[in-house]
C-alpha cells in the first residue's frame, strides 16, 4: 500500500495521523527535520504471534549540513527508541544508501522498519 502525503510549507511532508504519520514524525525528527520523505510503502504482517505492519520509506538530504544529519540517522535508526502509541517498533535499519556530491551533496536513504501492535 504506498501513502499518500499531504504537502506543507517547510521541508517535511506529513500523512494523516495513524502509525504511519507518527513513524513518519518520528523518523523526520531523528533526521533533525532535515529530510525530505520521497515515498512510504506499507504492507501488513504477521507471524503466529503478532501483527504488525512492515515499512519501506525513502528520505533524502540535500546539503552539507542535511547530508550529515542524514548519516546521523543511519547510526542512530537501528537503536532508536521509537515513541508510537500501540506500536512497538521491532526492527529498523536503513537498508540502501546512496551519496552524491554534484551538483551539492546529497544523500539518500532507504530505512526498512517493522512495527507490532501491542497487545
Amino acid at each position: 500500500m504506498l501513502l499518500e502525503l499531504e504537502s506543507r510549507p517547510g521541508p517535511a511532508k506529513q500523512i494523516r495521523s495513524g502509525p504511519a504519520g507518527h513513524l513518519r514524525t518520528a523518523l523526520l525528527r531523528l533526521a533533525e527535520d532535515k529530510a525530505e520523505i520521497l515515498s512510504h510503502s506499507e504492507k501488513a504482517w504477521a507471524s503466529i504471534t503478532f501483527s504488525g505492519t512492515r515499512h519501506r520509506i525513502e528520505l533524502r538530504f540535500c546539503g552539507a549540513e542535511a547530508v550529515e544529519a542524514g548519516e546521523c540517522l543511519i547510526v542512530l535508526l537501528p537503536e532508536h527508541e521509537f515513541a508510537i502509541p500501540g506500536q512497538l517498533v521491532a526492527d529498523a535499519a536503513a537498508t540502501d544508501v546512496e551519496h552524491r556530491l554534484l551538483p551539492e551533496p546529497e544523500l539518500r536513504v532507504t530505512a526498512e522498519l517493522l512495527l507490532l501492535e501491542e497487545a
